[in-house]
């Protein structure tokens, strides 16, 4: 019988050990599961930063695209205007020399566009 009760102790002992092992891991577990959701948020986080700094410089690249499209549109602008004045009056002058042909050329030209933006 002293048999029995020693190897029930011991069984008993074992089962304790057993017990404060499994505790032992279920905090070990949770301790990591706590250390992999953080180490998931500062990635995360870092994700969003670098998203921010790269729509930032999106953004920025895109308002001095705009800017330089809009000077060049501009100097486009203003030499179509300095071409008009130059050649405006001798437009004229070829006018007044042959009105007639003139008049056939603008009537032909007005029926072309015409005929393009009527079309459907």
């Amino acid at each position: 019988m002293a048999a029995r009760k020693k190897s029930v102790s011991t069984v008993d002992n074992r089962l304790g050990a057993l017990r404060r092992d499994f505790e032992a891991l279920q905090e070990d577990m949770k301790g990591l599961a706590g250390d992999v959701s953080s180490a998931a948020a500062e990635r995360a986080k870092l994700a969003l930063k670098g998203a921010e700094d790269v729509a930032d410089r999106a953004m920025m690249l895109a308002e001095e695209a705009a800017r330089e499209a809009k000077q060049a549109a501009s100097e486009f602008k203003d030499d179509a205007e300095e071409w008009a004045e130059e050649n405006a009056e001798t437009l004229r002058l070829h006018v007044r020399e042959q009105p007639i042909t003139s008049l056939l050329i603008a009537g032909g030209i007005g029926a072309f566009l015409g005929a393009i933006f009527l079309r459907r």
